[in-house]
C-alpha cells in the first residue's frame, strides 16, 4: 500500500504518545522516521517502531530522558543520552555542537547511551544545513550481533554506519555519503523478509558460512549473518567504526556484555569542521561544484539513467513519495497495527488515521 507521509507521520506519533510520550518528543522521532522513509531508507523508517514499542515495554527506552555532559574541555564534548529517544538526542547534541563549531571552528563530539538515532544522514545534513563539514561514525548494542567480520562464519558486531556531509552552496545540494558498513543495513533485510522476497546478492551468509539471498536466515535459530560491503574493506571500516564510536567515546564495543531484550543504543563519533578553517572556503564550494559537474557529466552505463553524487538517490526518492505516497508492505503494516494495540492505540483508530 502506499501511505501519504503526513498520515504515516500521524499514526507513528499517535502511537508514541498513547506511550507516555511528550507530544514534542513524539512528532519529532515520528517525523525523522518518516523521512527515513520519504529518502528510501526504509531500514530506519517506520518499521522500526514496534521495535521502539519493546524498548518501552522493556524499559529500556527512556521517554523522558534528557542528555547530559560529561565532559567538556571547549572543543571536545562527551555527551551522555542516558537512554533517550535518539531522534531527540541526537538532534540536541549536534546543536551544542554546532554551537560550539560556530565558536570555535572544529569540534569533537562523542554521544554515548543514546537509544537508536535513526538515520544518521539526518545529523550530517543538520551539520551541513549550518555550513559545516561533518563526519559520523557510529557503532550499536543490540540483543542479537548482525555482522560477520570478513572470513568469519557468524556475526559479532552490527551494521556500524559511517557518514560525511559536505555543505552546500550557490544553490547547490549538499552531498551526504551516509551508509552502513555491511552490505545492506538489517532493516533491509527486515523489509525484504516481510515483503517475501530475494536478498541482493553478496549481502547474507547461513549459519554454515555460505552465500545465501534467503532474508530468513535472520529470523531462524541458529541466525545466518549480514556481510561487510566491499569484503574486507568495508569490515575495516566497522572496526574503525567499533573502536571511534564506542570504545573512544566510552560507550563501549559490542560483544563484551548480553544485551537485554529491547535494547538498542548507539554510539556516535562527530567531527564538524568550519570550511573555511584554511581561509579558502571560496575555493572549496567553487572545487566541489567543479568537480561535481565533472562526474555527473560521465555518460551513463547501460541501464542507468543519470550519474548521480552523495545524497541523490535519496532527494529523487524524497520527490517521489512525497508525491505517490510511501510503500508499506502488509507485513510491516500488520506490525504496526500491534505496535499501536500494545501502547493502547485501537486498531480502528489506527486505520481511520492512515485513512483506510
Amino acid at each position: 500500500m502506499q501511505i501519504p507521509a503526513d498520515r504515516l507521520t500521524n499514526l507513528a506519533r499517535t502511537i508514541f504518545e498513547r506511550g507516555g510520550t511528550d507530544a514534542d518528543d513524539a512528532a519529532q522521532v515520528a517525523e525523522k522516521l518518516i523521512e527515513a522513509n520519504l529518502f528510501g531508507h526504509d531500514s530506519h523508517g517506520v518499521g522500526m517502531v514496534p521495535s521502539y514499542v519493546l524498548g518501552l515495554q522493556e524499559g529500556q527506552l527512556k521517554p523522558d530522558s534528557e542528555l547530559s555532559i560529561e565532559l567538556d574541555r571547549g572543543s571536545f564534548l562527551l555527551i551522555n543520552g542516558n537512554a533517550g529517544y535518539g531522534q531527540v538526542i541526537a538532534r540536541d547534541a549536534m546543536k551544542l555542537t554546532i554551537a560550539r563549531a560556530q565558536e570555535l571552528g572544529v569540534v569533537v563530539m562523542g554521544l554515548k547511551n543514546s537509544y537508536h538515532i535513526g538515520r544518521v544522514g539526518a545529523w550530517g545534513e543538520m551539520a551541513a544545513a549550518a555550513g559545516f563539514i561533518s563526519i559520523h561514525y557510529v557503532n550499536a548494542f543490540s540483543p542479537n550481533s548482525l555482522v560477520a567480520p570478513f572470513g568469519g562464519s557468524d556475526s559479532r558486531f552490527t551494521t556500524n554506519p559511517y557518514c560525511t556531509a559536505l555543505p552546500a552552496s550557490n544553490g547547490a545540494d549538499p552531498i551526504v555519503l551516509d551508509m552502513a558498513t555491511s552490505r545492506v543495513a538489517m532493516g533491509k533485510v527486515r523489509v525484504a523478509h516481510n515483503k517475501g522476497q530475494e536478498m541482493v546478492p553478496d549481502a547474507l551468509i547461513d549459519n554454515q558460512g555460505n552465500p545465501t539471498n534467503d532474508p530468513g536466515v535472520m529470523y531462524s535459530e541458529p541466525k545466518g549473518a549480514l556481510r561487510s560491503m566491499g569484503l574486507h574493506k568495508g569490515y575495516g571500516l566497522a572496526v574503525i567504526c567499533e573502536a571511534l564510536a564506542g570504545a573512544f567515546t566510552g560507550g563501549g564495543v559490542f560483544g563484551l556484555d548480553k544485551v537485554a531484550p529491547g535494547k538498542i543504543i548507539n554510539n556516535m563519533l562527530t567531527v564538524l569542521i568550519d570550511p573555511d578553517a584554511f581561509g579558502n572556503r571560496a575555493a572549496f564550494d567553487a572545487e566541489i561544484n567543479k568537480f561535481t559537474e565533472w562526474v555527473k557529466a560521465s555518460p551513463p552505463a547501460p541501464g542507468v539513467d543519470e550519474v548521480m553524487v552523495p545524497g541523490d538517490p535519496e532527494r529523487k526518492s524524497k520527490a517521489d513519495r512525497l508525491e505517490n505516497g510511501i510503500p508499506i508492505d502488509d507485513t510491516t503494516f500488520e506490525e504496526l497495527l500491534a505496535a499501536g494495540e500494545a501502547m493502547g492505540l485501537a486498531r480502528e483508530e489506527a486505520m481511520r488515521i492512515v485513512g483506510n
